[in-house]
């Protein structure tokens, strides 16, 4: 039949995913860096991916293709959900597995931390091996870690975390904690994050994954930390990618670190 449908112009496409999260038949996905339409049937050919391509690459025509197919489009989503669910069960790996942190008591926290006298024997120091770089806590200065949720990865975190809810959630590129030294103390503290890279990572994933919490969760915020960096730009748009995918009334705030580790922009 002649209809109208979604055409993709793989020559200006970039591959940023951003249109991926704005289908909610879950019709465009990212194959060899390129978004491309998986199936006619799954496409409506209203559009309301249009707006969500910054190099213009996607458009509406008519030409002949299969009928939309709403019940092809729910068992289509339904496999999706499956394998999200699958990718992300207990059986994973246990370094996955969700988990609230709480911050160390003032009475020193874990037990086998606690200050100890050892009789150790006399050892010159002249026969010591030096070690390859100071050890953390070495001169007793050993900060408390603001960290409060596990895993902090995009790709790991479960959408329906409990941490997720009533909270301002941190976005932050990886070199974020890097490059800022007070990041614990000053932009972490008592608020979940979830990191990631925009350049080398799945962007089109990210949006979805986001998309997700956003749907699952009452989360209020989304608060983007990215670098100065052209390409960390990308983090910003994944996550207003995600706001409108999601349907949901959100603010996205960002913040820009430069490479010296400075504030430059809110």
């Amino acid at each position: 039949m002649l209809r109208k449908i979604v055409e993709i112009d793989e020559a200006k496409c970039d591959g940023c995913g951003l249109c991926v999260p704005s289908c909610e038949e879950g019709a465009i996905k990212i194959i060899d860096g390129k978004a491309r339409l998986i199936s006619d049937v799954y496409c409506d050919g209203l559009g309301a991916c249009l707006g969500h391509c910054p190099q213009n690459a996607i458009r509406v025509i008519e030409r002949e293709a299969d009928a939309f197919d709403e019940e092809a489009v729910h068992e289509h989503l339904a496999r999706q959900q499956q394998g999200s669910a699958a990718a992300t069960a207990s059986g994973g790996c246990p370094g996955s597995a969700v988990q609230t942190l709480e911050p160390r008591s003032a009475s020193g926290g874990c037990p086998g931390s606690s200050m100890q006298m050892l009789n150790l024997p006399v050892v010159d120091k002249r026969q010591q091996a030096r070690p390859p770089f100071p050890m953390p806590g070495a001169d007793g200065d050993d900060t408390d870690s603001q960290l409060r949720n596990w895993p902090i990865q995009i790709h790991l975190v479960p959408p329906n975390a409990p941490y997720f809810n009533d909270a301002d959630l941190l976005v932050a590129a990886d070199c974020v904690p890097f490059a800022y030294a007070d990041f614990h103390d000053k932009l972490l503290k008592e608020n979940p994050v979830v990191v990631g890279c925009p350049k080398l990572d799945d962007g089109q994933a990210y949006a979805q994954k986001l998309t997700a919490i956003l749907r699952m969760s009452s989360v209020r915020s989304l608060n983007v930390l990215r670098m100065e960096v052209p390409c960390c730009a990308g983090m910003t748009k994944i996550a207003e990618a995600a706001v409108a995918a999601s349907g949901r009334d959100v603010p996205v705030n960002s913040t820009i670190i430069s490479l010296r580790g400075e504030i430059l922009d809110r």
